[in-house]
């Protein structure tokens, strides 16, 4: 989850970083869902492993968007992780990332906070001009 960490900072998003487990802190993640919005916070990143409940017990207690973040896992690679993020039932949706997808799921923040705010939405498009820029200047020696 670092990547994401690094990346809100090079845009230069406040976060926070909690340690929270859906099965064996269940208190402590709903008392951090609900009072997610009054805290201020505008989009919430779950990185969870194995059954990989987070994401979806906080979206079920919040209206603040949550992104899933699959945690690559030895049993299965990740894909256990994958799975229980991406089924959630209808009407409690988190967005669901790439396993080990943290930076990602960092941009997709950035474009969600970046619809209320200009000066992030220019920032976002320079990275991504950037981005292309270094595509177009790739050569294969």
């Amino acid at each position: 989850m670092s990547a994401a960490v690094e990346t809100l900072k090079d845009f230069g998003i406040e976060n926070e970083v909690r340690i929270i487990s859906a099965h064996r802190t269940p208190d402590l993640a709903a008392d951090f869902a609900r009072n997610a919005a009054a805290n201020g916070i505008g989009v919430i990143i779950a990185g969870a492993g194995g059954a990989a409940h987070l994401g979806g017990v906080i979206a079920a207690m919040t209206n603040v968007p949550v992104i899933g973040v699959p945690i690559r896992t030895q049993t299965m690679g990740g894909l256990d992780s994958l799975l229980s993020i991406v089924q959630m039932p209808s009407g409690i949706p988190v967005a669901t990332m790439a396993i080990d997808g943290a930076k990602n799921a960092a941009l997709y923040a950035v474009a969600i906070l970046a619809l209320s705010d200009r000066e992030l939405a220019a920032k976002l498009e320079e990275f991504r001009r950037k981005q292309t820029q270094k595509v177009l200047e790739t050569t294969i020696d």
